[in-house]
């Protein structure tokens, strides 16, 4: 078994602008890499398991076309962010302006119930939606993607000190939710 250690996202991105056999396993690799946080991330903006499979698709595609030549000045999720978003709501808005009333009605999707393994998760889930746009994305970025604020100012385009704005509001909105408190509890 190889025990070396997995390639940096530099190392992969530059064998991949030399192109060639060694430049496409690099960017199969950068696929694979990233696939599940694409995905996750598009689902999240869509809420439809293949329009989001549609948009990893297309944001992959977009990252192909940048090669040779691409070069990275941040980490690649802030790279890809603003392409998985723009391309997800391309995609949502694109959709809904083709469904008729009571398709779009049957295509949103159901408010998530707790699960018995994670009990509050639907809760909370619900809460979330309740948060304006701009709010929940500042939160799932820092929470469950793990960017810090800078990288989620360069992300959705936005001053650093918006970010901890959005941030801060949509924490004491989630704090003063009743269904949320208790996560926030000591």
């Amino acid at each position: 078994m190889d025990s070396q250690p997995a390639a940096s996202d530099d190392d992969l991105i530059a064998l991949a602008n030399a192109g060639g056999e060694a430049g496409l396993r690099a960017f199969e690799a950068l696929y694979r890499r990233y696939r599940d946080w694409v995905l996750s991330l598009a689902l999240r903006f869509t809420h439809d398991h293949d329009t989001a499979l549609d948009v990893a698709q297309e944001v992959f595609i977009y990252l192909l076309r940048k090669f040779p030549g691409f070069e990275l000045t941040a980490k690649l999720t802030t790279f890809l962010y603003p392409a998985v978003k723009n391309l997800a709501i391309t995609h949502r808005d694109r959709t809904r302006r083709f469904a008729g009333n009571d398709e779009a009605l049957a295509a949103q999707p159901a408010a998530a119930s707790p699960s018995e393994d994670g009990a509050g998760r639907g809760e909370l889930a619900e809460v979330m939606e309740c948060l304006s746009e701009e709010h929940r994305e500042v939160v799932l970025l820092r929470f469950v993607d793990g960017l810090s604020m800078q990288e989620i100012a360069e992300v959705v385009e936005v001053p650093v000190g918006t970010v901890k704005s959005r941030l801060h509001n949509a924490l004491n909105l989630l704090r003063d939710d009743p269904r949320a408190r208790k996560f926030f509890e000591p």
